[in-house]
């Protein structure tokens, strides 16, 4: 099974993201073919930097020929009396809930626009939305891309996170909040781009080293914060992190919502062959420090049976409403449950029951414990460690004569074992033709087959 390891010792931010994905072999077509899909009017500039004595790929992002950073500070600046300096102007990880302008940071800087908020805040509610996109807008672009459906469905992902993040810092309903730096054409770029660089690799199963956040005081809008700042110390929750080396913010939401999109196993490297290594640079270049995220990409060493560690909560119910058990099974899958299962089972004194099995990641568990606990009957839950091999996935999309149609496919050391259309499609196109489901199946695999 081919397998990824990213190695975040100098933390993880969009654009350091990109290089490590170019470094490790995925053609810089591939991601300029996902940024032309936006039709936003912008591109990629790649090239070779040094940090701290190391080769590394440093990607930015050109909007209408120039850079978007550029962009993003021209905004600051027409609502200010003083300029902002280069940089100061943090394009990975700013948010705004009107009427407020919410600031972050880009890796390794710091910045204040404290002498900026009052005039940010005396901008109507209109102006806020034409220097902002909404969740709703930022996944309407998506959407509407030609893009490979794993792609939008990664790209989207790693967005409603940053949203629900930015919705709980705040207090606010997550649609009501728009994004500004991280709203951008560039930030949009990395995270769609880097979406497809991801499914490029055709990784079955990845791994992610402990993150170096770094440490220091960042500023805020509304204050001074410790590393990290507030919405990626909220993207890390549940994943192990530590400050070291420097006291510099190292890790943005942006490079935290992507590595939550990616569900990595947290840990030491896997037994792995490796084949690939990429480095990708930061913005700061330290003197005695290399500002960059490594990705290695090899075959896992014992021949494909990489197991990945998942947590199992699990809890037997006699007394719950099934309507109830089926919007626990939606609301479990929408917090990010890997899988849930409803079993029926023969409890004490003869009561039939069910029991309800929700498979996570770890750093999921705390949210579905209470989900579980607050929304059912039941009065406590079981929690273990399992162990899974997974299939590498993928997708591809055949015609038939009933329309487009997506392929599920599974593989193992390059060798397909399984392929099966996707369901909700075929009934789709059943339902616009007037025909069986299984006559759709059919001629779906049948074009696959050729």
């Amino acid at each position: 099974m081919r397998v990824a390891y990213l190695d975040c010792f100098a933390g993880i931010s969009g654009d350091m993201f990109l290089g490590a994905l170019i470094g490790a072999g995925v053609p810089v077509e591939v991601l300029q073919e996902a940024v032309g899909a936006l039709d936003v009017d912008a591109s990629l500039a790649v090239e070779t930097v040094d940090r701290s004595g190391i080769s590394c790929t440093k990607v930015n992002v050109l909007e209408g020929g120039a850079l978007a950073e550029d962009s993003v500070r021209d905004q600051v600046e027409a609502h200010s009396h003083e300029p902002v300096l280069q940089q100061q102007t943090q394009r990975d990880l700013a948010y705004t809930q009107e009427p407020k302008t919410r600031h972050l940071h880009k890796t390794g800087h710091t910045h204040t626009h404290e002498e900026h908020i009052h005039e940010h805040e005396a901008h109507s509610h209109e102006e806020a939305h034409t220097h902002g996109r909404s969740l709703g807008a930022i996944r309407t672009l998506i959407q509407k891309a030609k893009l490979a459906e794993p792609v939008k469905v990664t790209a989207v992902r790693a967005f409603e996170l940053l949203g629900d993040t930015e919705a709980k810092i705040h207090n606010v309903p997550v649609e009501e909040i728009h994004f500004h730096e991280v709203g951008a054409v560039d930030a949009i770029v990395d995270i769609v781009a880097a979406s497809a660089g991801i499914h490029h690799l055709r990784i079955g199963a990845w791994y992610c080293s402990p993150v170096n956040v770094g440490g220091g005081m960042v500023k805020c809008a509304h204050g001074t914060f410790p590393v990290p700042a507030p919405a990626t110390a909220d993207l890390l929750r549940g994943v192990p992190t530590y400050s070291a080396h420097v006291q510099k913010e190292l890790a943005t939401p942006t490079g935290a919502a992507l590595l939550r999109a990616l569900e990595p196993t947290f840990g030491p490297q896997p037994a792995m062959k490796v084949e690939q290594i990429g480095y990708g640079a930061g913005t700061r270049n330290f003197d005695s420090f290399p500002n960059v995220l490594r990705l290695s990409v090899g075959e896992a060493a014992d021949g494909g049976d990489a197991a990945q560690t998942v947590t199992v909560i699990e809890t037997a119910l006699d007394d719950l409403s099934p309507q109830v058990l089926a919007h626990v099974t939606e609301a479990a899958l929408a917090k990010g449950a890997l899988d849930v299962m409803l079993t029926p089972v023969i409890m004490k004194k003869g009561r039939p029951g069910t029991l309800l099995t929700v498979l996570c990641n770890e750093r999921d568990r705390q949210a579905l414990e209470h989900l579980i606990l607050s929304e059912t009957s039941t009065l406590g839950v079981r929690i273990r460690q399992d162990q899974r091999v997974c299939l590498e996935r993928g997708h591809t999309t055949v015609e038939t004569e009933y329309g487009a149609i997506r392929i599920k496919t599974g593989s193992r050391l390059g060798a397909e074992l399984n392929a099966a259309p996707e369901f909700e499609d075929c009934k789709a196109a059943a339902l616009a033709h007037k025909v069986p489901v299984k006559q759709v199946q059919q001629a779906a695999i049948a074009a696959y087959r050729r």
